[in-house]
């Protein structure tokens, strides 16, 4: 199962390439957030997006972003599953 997992922006660290780092429930890494450019709102540090498979999908609300993880962990073995592909998971 594929989810999308809600993380906070921490830093832009390619303005050109459009990458920036997230925190995922402590996890940092590097997506893409390219997509939210299409739409016009973009991201910026302090913004909450769902990302999957390393692309932030939409950006979401401090309160939604915290409602969806408690649901995620919930999920057990599928969050578990999540986490640790995105412990693995790089975009550099």
């Amino acid at each position: 199962m594929c989810l999308a997992i809600p993380g906070q922006v921490v830093e832009i660290v390619d303005p050109a390439l459009r990458l920036a780092k997230v925190d995922v429930a402590g996890v940092r890494r590097t997506i893409n957030i390219a997509l939210l450019d299409q739409d016009g709102t973009g991201a910026e540090v302090g913004d909450w997006v769902l990302i999957h498979v390393g692309f932030a999908m939409s950006k979401i609300d401090e309160a939604e972003a915290i409602a969806t993880l408690r649901l995620v962990e919930r999920m057990g073995t599928e969050y578990e599953e999540q986490m640790r592909e995105l412990v693995e998971s790089a975009i550099e």
